[in-house]
């Protein structure tokens, strides 16, 4: 679930809250009972409305633990993924020169190879 929608359940979870609180309240007034009886209905449906209260808090507490653990699991992951990133960057670098370190020393090779066999050829035709 992303955010929004957690957004929208909670959103719709207080409204229900307040609709049943409303509701209750209403029927008290309306009801044909005594004042004695109407507090003692009064106090069940505030008694009533703090439980469920209570319940939805914990709820939601819940809730924001999980996606605290996630989000927490998630950002350890992205430190560990970019502690790596440097050492992966140096062996891909290395591997790169490689390649490159091998083509120069064969080309001072060849390079000292031909010049020994132009010195060769040069002492043959100076000593005919």
């Amino acid at each position: 679930m992303n955010r929004k929608e957690n957004n929208n359940i909670s959103t719709k979870l207080t409204f229900l809250l307040a609709g049943g609180g409303i509701g209750a309240l209403l029927a008290l007034l309306f009801a044909p009972k005594s004042g004695a009886a109407l507090r003692q209905d009064f106090a069940d449906a505030a008694r009533q409305g703090a439980e469920q209260t209570s319940c939805a808090a914990t709820q939601l507490k819940q809730q924001a633990t999980n996606y605290y653990e996630a989000a927490r699991e998630k950002v350890g992951e992205a430190y560990q993924a970019a502690q790596e990133l440097p050492a992966q960057a140096s062996e891909a670098a290395a591997r790169a020169v490689e390649p490159v370190t091998a083509a120069l020393e064969a080309g001072q090779k060849a390079y000292r190879e031909t010049g020994r066999q132009t010195e060769a050829v040069e002492i043959k035709a100076a000593s005919a």
